[in-house]
This record gives C-alpha cells, sequence and structure tokens, in this order.
C-alpha cells in the first residue's frame, strides 16, 4: 500500500456483484482502499450459486456491442474508455454472439474476482450487514436480491413506499412509434387545471370485436412461470393483465381498460368499448408506459399481442413488461446527482438497486458511484456526467429524469437522451439520428474523463 492510501480513509462497498466490483476496482484506481462487504458464500440466494464476485445469475450476454447504433453498445465504450474492470474481462472471456458480447460466465467472474483480491488495496469481508452503518464512507451496491435484513433497513429510512421488493412492469414504448392518426392525447374527464395535465395521456380506442380479440390473444399467450422466491401476496395488488382476463372477459375493460371519462378526438362520434392508456414516462416526452399493463407474458409474445392493439402496430419497445423479485429504490426522489441518499449522504446507492435494469447498466453507476466516492474521499467533488453520455443519461435518469411516481427499472436506451437538433424523426430518419447521438455522446463522454483526470492531477 502506498503512503498515501496508508492514510487515506478507506470506502466500504456492501455486495459485491457487477456494481459492487465495478465501484471497487473504479476507486483504487484512484488511489482509495476499499473493502467489499459480501455475504456470500455465508449466506445465500435463490439465484447465486457461487461466492464469486460478479456472478452472473441469468444471461450470459451483455447484450449488443454496436457503439454507433445501439445505446446499450455506447455504453459498453464509454466504459472501456474508463478503464471498466468489468468491460476488461467480458472482453478477455468473450463468445461468438454475432453482434453481442456474450461471455463464459465462470470464467468472467472468476477473472473479475481475481484481479479484486489480487489488488493491494482491494479486501473482501464475508457476511451480512444488516442495519445502514452510521458513518464513514459506504457505497450500497446489493442488486435485487437485497437481503431481508438490509432491506427492512432500508425500507425503515426511506419509507416503505419508496422501496420495492417486487417489480411490477409495465412495457415502454418509443413515442415516435405511436400512430398519432389512431391515438389522441387525454386524461379522463379532462382532469387537470392545465392543458399540459389535461393531455397527459395518449390513448388507443378499441371496437369490441378488437377487445374481444385481444382477450383472446392474451389468454393463448405463452407466460413465464414465477421462480422460486418470486411470490408475493403483492401480486394480488397488482395482477398480470392476462390474469385478470382469466378472472372474467370484461374485467380488463372495467379496469385499466375502462373508456369512461374519454372522447375519441379524431372521431368524437364513435364511443369505444374500450381504450388502452399510456402515460408519459419521462420529462422528455420521448417515453410511454402501458398504463396497469404489467404482464408475465414472455417477451415474444408480448410485442405480438401489444402490436394489435390500435395505434401501436409499429410500436418499438423501451422495455417490455414483466414482475419478479427486485428490491429497488424510488431514486427520483430519495438520491441526489452525486447518488448519494439525501437523508445520509455517507450512503452512497449504485446497481441495480438505483433503478437500472441489466449487467451492463448496473455496472455502469458502480463504475460512477466507485469514482464519485473516491473523489469525495480525496477531498472533490466529480460532477456527473453530461446527460447526452449513455452514463449521464441514466443517471439523470434515476435521480430526477424520470417520472417519481411511475418509476420502474430501466434499461439504457435513446429515448433518455436528449433530442437532437436538426435531425430526421421517425423510422427512416433513425440510423442517422443514432449515429448522431452516439457520436455527440462520444466527445462529451472523453471531455468529462479528461476534465476528471485534470482535476486528479492538480489536487
Amino acid at each position: 500500500m502506498s503512503k498515501r492510501a496508508e492514510h487515506t480513509p478507506e470506502l466500504h462497498i456492501i455486495g459485491g456483484g457487477m456494481a459492487g466490483s465495478e465501484a471497487a476496482w473504479q476507486a483504487v484506481q484512484m488511489g482509495v482502499p476499499v473493502v467489499i462487504h459480501e455475504m456470500r458464500p455465508q449466506v445465500e440466494t435463490f439465484a447465486h450459486k457461487t461466492g464469486d464476485l460478479a456472478e452472473m445469475v441469468c444471461s450470459n450476454s451483455f447484450r449488443s456491442d454496436d457503439d454507433e447504433q445501439n445505446a446499450v453498445g455506447l455504453l459498453h465504450w464509454e466504459m472501456r474508455a474508463a478503464g471498466g474492470l468489468i468491460m476488461e474481462m467480458a472482453d478477455a472471456h468473450s463468445l461468438p454472439a454475432g453482434g453481442a458480447l456474450a461471455v463464459d460466465r465462470d470464467a468472467f467472474s472468476a477473472g473479475v474476482t481475481e484481479r479484486l483480491r489480487a489488488h493491494p488495496l482491494v479486501r473482501v469481508e464475508e457476511g451480512e450487514i444488516s442495519t445502514l452503518p452510521e458513518d464513514g464512507h459506504w457505497i450500497i451496491a446489493t442488486g435485487p436480491l437485497t437481503s431481508e435484513g438490509l432491506g427492512q433497513a432500508i425500507a425503515a429510512e426511506t419509507g416503505k413506499d419508496a422501496l420495492a421488493f417486487f417489480d411490477a412492469i409495465a412495457p415502454i414504448v418509443y413515442a415516435d412509434s405511436l400512430d398519432m392518426d389512431v391515438i389522441w392525447a387525454q386524461s379522463r374527464y379532462d382532469k387537470g387545471e392545465t392543458e399540459e395535465e389535461q393531455k397527459a395521456y395518449l390513448n388507443c380506442p378499441m371496437t369490441k370485436d378488437q377487445y374481444e380479440a385481444f382477450i383472446d390473444a392474451l389468454l393463448a399467450a405463452d407466460k413465464t412461470e414465477f421462480h422460486e422466491g418470486e411470490t408475493a401476496g403483492y401480486f394480488d395488488g397488482c395482477l398480470p393483465i392476462e390474469v385478470m382476463a382469466e378472472r372474467g372477459r370484461e374485467t380488463l375493460r372495467h379496469g385499466p381498460m375502462k373508456p369512461v371519462g374519454l372522447t375519441n378526438a379524431h372521431k368524437p362520434d364513435q364511443k369505444a368499448y374500450a381504450v388502452i392508456q399510456l402515460r408519459r414516462d419521462n420529462a422528455l416526452g420521448t417515453l410511454y408506459n402501458i398504463v396497469g399493463f404489467q404482464t408475465k407474458m414472455k417477451y415474444g409474445a408480448q410485442t405480438e399481442v401489444f402490436k394489435t392493439i390500435p395505434g401501436m402496430e409499429n410500436a418499438r419497445f423501451a422495455r417490455l413488461g414483466g414482475i419478479h423479485r427486485n428490491t429497488f429504490l424510488n431514486s427520483p426522489t430519495l438520491l441526489d446527482n452525486q447518488m448519494r441518499l439525501r437523508s445520509r449522504p455517507h450512503l452512497r446507492f449504485a446497481g441495480q438497486i438505483t433503478g437500472v435494469e441489466g449487467y451492463v447498466e448496473s455496472a455502469a453507476m458502480g463504475l460512477l458511484a466507485g469514482r464519485m466516492a473516491a473523489s469525495e474521499i480525496l477531498g472533490r467533488e466529480l460532477p456527473a456526467p453530461p446527460p447526452e453520455t449513455a452514463m449521464g443519461a441514466l443517471v439523470n435518469h434515476i435521480t430526477g429524469g424520470a417520472e417519481a411516481k411511475t418509476f420502474q427499472p430501466m434499461n439504457v436506451n435513446f429515448g433518455l437522451f436528449p433530442p437532437l437538433d436538426g435531425v430526421r424523426g421517425g423510422r427512416r430518419g433513425r440510423k442517422e439520428r443514432y449515429k448522431g447521438y452516439t457520436d455527440r455522446a462520444k466527445e462529451l463522454w472523453q471531455g468529462w474523463l479528461d476534465n476528471a483526470k485534470a482535476g486528479e492531477l492538480t489536487e
């Protein structure tokens, strides 16, 4: 250990998954000693099989590696540019997967574990932490399978309504893929004091025949089963739409698809038999979620069924629906732009518990949290990256860009990015638009890294 590190306060990280591992790596690269607190293998989860760091519990894919036309690929590029350990190990243990980045999961996690355990500034302590630390510098990166004890401690601090133990995810669509010649904007009964409030929802009308065909498609669609540890009484309060359909063909029409209080702006004389509503999901107005449409349909079935909805025939989905075990914060109300808990700023959160989805997104939030925490320990504040970057778009979304009332875990996607000026919209302009997003992001990300490095050198 260097003389400087001997006198530098330690950064404690709870959780040795993707986010915790990346946070630790970034901090030690800045000369800050780290203690990783990992409850496995002493305390097991229903999903994990080993005590290794950065264990992959689901897919072995980091998804698209295209850094010009895909937001996930852009996130890969940004993490590589920042010297990320997760991406280095993914590249070292990659498998053929077309345009995607897939890895040998066992070799990958073993590589991350070996690199961190061998580092002189890293100490790994096994065992569960079930209370919130009162002082010191901490990052909580416990992921979707946060232990019961720590989950209860977080809930007690943040309020039970601010911490969800299960996802009830409604699908999210890109606004520019919707047919506004069919869909109209109106809140039920024109509620709201401003025009914006009175047009806060988008409405897709259905005739009786269309509704009956939709119910048939829901009932016939392939569904996923609950895994061990995923079921809870919670679901009685937030049922999948196909379960509601099974309880009676008219159930949805008297629930999330009720047509009352709405007048079709395109056909004011025709009363819809049922209406699907979409609600704005981000401040930019580029994303909309389908209200009340949490589902256990398989992804392919969701796309097929939801594209039968009038006005959504060409819909593109930023996220498909689901219900599963996933502990996460209502981050827009709880975290500042440094990813610190507002009520206890010595605690930062990172990874999936902050409301991001996916290995790469989780690791990316760990990368930021590790750098921000290390910078604070070294006596300076590292500003959040520009929202035009993939990393900045994600952290902006979870710390204020998302609608807090409907906040749900999100993958990185171009709908989170500030729009480009002078670029063609719609399907035909997509390739040029996506290249514009990635070119802009790379320039700004590199500038952010350079400024951060300059700050380290002048410290």
